[in-house]
């Protein structure tokens, strides 16, 4: 039989929902970790751009125009590398959305499926950082040619993952800042604000510190990206232990 240890952590519990199965702020502890997973999207994004042949991982309106750019200006490089982008990040999204799912009514605040989601973007970032390493930071024909791929596949499938979340994005983010604009013109700010603020900035922040490290410290790329989703890992743990319930077998 099941009992609580103590009927005072019982009736805290049970007053955030389900009784022991949530932490008492679990929307907080989530949107701290979406924020944190787009430094990753940021900087992957700038030395993909600076590197990688002036394409982005996740930015996937920006790789279509740049793609229809060089069809009408016959550039055939730069129609590689948008199309690889693409065809990289459709993949992520199809192996991603294998692992993740797609929300559900009554869903844990952070799904285990996205955590395995993201341990399998890691190993495809882990890839990525190996092969860049190889490469001393300047890559060049086929090595740059896999590490686009890589990079793009890796942001499909973190897409995959916060959308499981439900309605947030860390890799499309022209929605997010229309949120937030319109917010401000109206004076009505949506409980989702400072999540949404809080992705714009860490994207910036990420895209800094990825552009510096790809053109002055190329062995710090690899921190870079993989700091952020390797700590967002180690949050999601320590979140779904807050989770575990609060009793034990008698």
């Amino acid at each position: 039989m099941s009992v609580f240890k103590d009927r005072k952590e019982k009736g805290r519990f049970e007053a955030h929902g389900v009784a022991g199965r949530e932490p008492p702020h679990p929307a907080r502890d989530r949107d701290a970790l979406v924020v944190m997973l787009a430094l990753t999207t940021g900087a992957l994004d700038a030395v993909s751009y600076l590197r990688l042949g002036r394409v982005f991982s996740s930015v996937i309106t920006g790789n279509l125009a740049l793609l229809g750019i060089a069809t009408g200006q016959h550039h055939a490089m730069l129609a590689l590398n948008a199309g690889l982008a693409l065809a990289g990040y459709a993949c992520g999204v199809l192996i991603g959305g294998a692992f993740a799912g797609t929300p559900e009514r009554g869903q844990p605040t952070w799904p285990a499926r996205v955590t395995l989601t993201l341990m399998a973007e890691l190993g495809v970032l882990a890839a990525f950082s190996g092969e860049w390493l190889l490469t001393g930071g300047h890559p060049a024909g086929a090595s740059r040619l896999a590490l686009l791929l890589l990079g793009t596949t890796a942001m499909g499938m973190q897409s995959t993952a916060v959308r499981r979340l439900g309605p947030m994005s860390t890799t499309y983010l022209t929605s997010t800042l229309t949120g937030i604009l319109t917010a401000l013109a109206i004076r009505r700010w949506p409980a989702e604000w400072q999540r949404s603020s809080g992705v714009i900035l860490a994207a910036l922040i990420g895209a800094t510190l990825g552009g510096l490290a790809a053109l002055w410290s190329p062995g710090w790329v690899p921190a870079a990206i993989l700091g952020p989703i390797t700590a967002v890992l180690a949050g999601s743990a320590f979140l779904a232990r807050r989770c575990l319930p609060p009793f034990t077998d008698a």
